[in-house]
């Protein structure tokens, strides 16, 4: 099962009111994302603004003292508002996103030109929770399972 990740911002910025304009606006914006067995999955809409652009998710667990890349992928159809284009990523994060935060932003190159979405400066921020403990087991007598030989 996926580690349980906490998203510390709303994790539906695209059902928000406002959010086409705020794309408009900034030419860049995280639409959605969850948690899932494999890692973390996200969408990104972007203003069309040229036909060959790239987009990527930037994206570390310990504080950006390293960093990984990874490109997102464009997802048919198009967005009906016919101004936007959506991508979608999915961060392969494995065990590790339960112990550590887990924190990202979306970079979108176009035109020559280079647009990010980092939540307003705080960057996504995802944090893992505890498991919880396994569920106790009534007590058993230990002699339960032994065979019993009569002579």
């Amino acid at each position: 099962p996926a580690p349980p990740l906490e998203p510390l911002f709303p994790p539906q910025p695209g059902a928000s009111p406002g959010f086409a304009e705020r794309v408009r606006q900034h030419k860049v914006r995280l639409e959605w994302v969850r948690a899932e067995p494999a890692g973390l999955r996200g969408a990104v809409r972007v203003l069309n603004v040229a036909y060959e652009k790239a987009v990527s998710v930037r994206y570390t667990l310990n504080g950006w003292a390293s960093c990984a890349e990874l490109p997102a992928a464009y997802q048919p159809p198009a967005p009906p508002d016919g101004a936007t284009d959506r991508f979608a990523f999915l961060l392969p994060l494995g065990f590790a996103a339960s112990e550590f935060a887990l924190e990202f932003a979306v970079r979108y190159r176009v035109a020559g030109a280079e647009y990010w979405d980092n939540n307003g400066g705080e960057n996504y921020r995802l944090r893992g929770r505890q498991r919880p403990p396994p569920a106790a087991l009534p007590p058993q007598d230990p002699d339960s399972t032994a065979w019993i030989h009569f002579i």
